[in-house]
Parts: structure tokens; C-alpha cells; sequence
């Protein structure tokens, strides 16, 4: 497959990043003209909309929901004649409504990535139209293997995922921000702080995907009897850490439905 991105922002470059690890063919445009040194630096092609209708048939929709129906009425005439696979990343947005903005009867995937797709740990749930094919499926799927996780999920669990692993990296960057900060509290170097913080997460992250124990198991594997572990969990309890992430979550999840309306 030859791959455009129509818009090429933190996601869309993201996948664009790791893509390019496993095909030269991806073509990026987008309004400002920023991601021209961004496909230079990555060896992929910078051009403009009609030249991806032209040249690619599957075209990342790299753009804000609210933005979505502007950048795809222009090229409806274009959409029809070429029937590229569409694959659609923005929040709140259901296939139904990608394909009312086209007019007409595509090929949709819908994803919804997270920016650690840029370093391959992504989280990717998707779902699909009825008019994906096995063989396109299979081939975006491989090309898409450098960007982490890919999992099915369907469309009715999609702006829950979002509200999760789309928006969760932002709660884990105020997470370990927070950790660093008590630790430079506590006399450390901030550099020293922030790298501590940051391979705890990561290594804590790790022995949950490697053992799949439950996490309040491996959260008393830590905490001994009368230790200053233990003291440090029942602070984040008095302070209703838990419901402040779940509460989160669900703030999350309710802007997703506004955003499909």
C-alpha cells in the first residue's frame, strides 16, 4: 500500500514515525507546511491533498473532529473516483458519520492511537466497515506493526478506549512529574528524579504485562507490614487518588460523546 496523511500533528506523526520503519511509501501534507522537515527527516514524501487522492490508496484522516467535515467536502469528487481506504483517527467521531461527510460508501477503518506509537509501545483498538477487505486489513495491519499494539475493538467500546489509552499518557507524564517532584522534596537532583521516576513507571508497567498478576497483588508485594510503603498508599487513599483517575477516565469518555454529535 502507498499511504497519505492528510494532516500530520502528534498523532498522525507519530504513526507516520513508526510506519516509516517498514515502508518508504507514505506521503504527508498538511495547512501549515511543517511536515515538509518532517518528511525530509524521515525519508517519506511531503505533497499536497490531490496528489495523495492521486497516488495512495489508503489515506490517514490526520485531523481534529471538528475539522474533519471541512477537509473532506473539498475532495468528495476525488474520494469517489479514486475509493482509497480511509482511516479515520479522530475522537467521538463513528464511521457512520466519516461516511456521511464522503457521500458515499468506503472503505473506513477507525482507530484510536496514542502518541507512544511514535517509540512502536502504542495502543491502537480499531474497528472497520464492512467494505475492508481481508487482504486490505492484513496489509495495513503489518505496516502498521512498528506502532505497538493493534486490537479489534467494537465501535461501542471505541470512545472508552480513547478516554483511556488515547488520553492516558497525559495522566502518566502528571503522574511521573509528580513523583520526580516529591523526590526532588526529598533532596534529589531533578534529572535524577525524573529518570527514577520515569523507569518505575516503565518497569512497574512491564512486570504487570509480563506476569498478569492483579495489580493490588503486585501493589502488596511492595508494601511490608508497618514499612513506609504502606504509609505512602494510604496517603494517596485519604486524598482519593483512585476516584480522581477513574473521575478522569470518565471526563474523558463523556467529551468523546459531545465530540460525535
Amino acid at each position: 500500500m502507498k499511504y497519505g496523511f492528510l494532516g500530520c500533528g502528534n498523532m498522525g506523526g507519530a504513526i507516520a514515525k513508526a510506519m516509516s520503519l517498514r515502508t518508504k511509501d507514505i506521503y504527508v501534507t498538511d495547512r501549515s507546511g511543517k511536515a515538509k522537515g518532517f518528511a525530509e527527516e524521515l525519508g517519506i514524501s511531503y505533497t499536497d491533498t490531490a496528489s495523495i487522492m492521486e497516488s495512495c490508496n489508503a489515506v490517514f484522516l490526520a485531523v481534529k473532529p471538528q475539522m474533519m467535515k471541512d477537509v473532506l467536502t473539498p475532495v468528495k469528487e476525488l474520494l469517489a473516483e479514486y475509493k482509497p481506504l480511509l482511516i479515520t483517527m479522530a475522537a467521538g467521531l463513528e464511521i457512520k458519520k466519516i461516511e456521511e461527510f464522503v457521500g458515499e460508501k468506503l472503505p473506513v477503518i477507525r482507530i484510536m492511537p496514542n502518541t507512544p506509537t511514535s517509540v512502536g509501545k502504542g495502543v491502537i483498538p480499531y474497528c472497520k466497515n464492512e467494505l475492508v477487505t481481508e487482504e486490505m486489513l492484513n496489509t495495513w495491519f503489518q505496516d502498521m506493526r512498528p506502532c505497538g499494539l493493534l486490537d479489534e475493538l467494537p465501535e461501542k467500546l471505541m470512545d472508552g478506549a480513547s478516554a483511556l489509552s488515547g488520553s492516558g499518557p497525559a495522566y502518566c507524564y502528571i503522574m511521573l512529574e509528580a513523583l520526580a517532584d516529591g523526590g526532588v522534596a526529598c533532596g534529589l537532583p531533578r534529572d535524577k528524579a525524573l529518570q527514577y521516576a520515569a523507569m518505575t513507571m516503565s518497569g512497574a508497567a512491564e512486570i504487570y504485562l509480563n506476569t498478569h498478576k492483579h495489580p493490588g497483588e503486585l501493589k502488596d508485594a511492595v508494601c511490608s507490614p508497618g514499612g513506609s510503603t504502606i504509609e505512602g498508599v494510604n496517603v494517596l487513599e485519604e486524598k482519593g487518588f483512585r476516584g480522581a483517575v477513574m473521575d478522569c477516565v470518565l471526563a474523558a469518555y463523556r467529551k468523546n460523546k459531545e465530540l460525535g454529535k
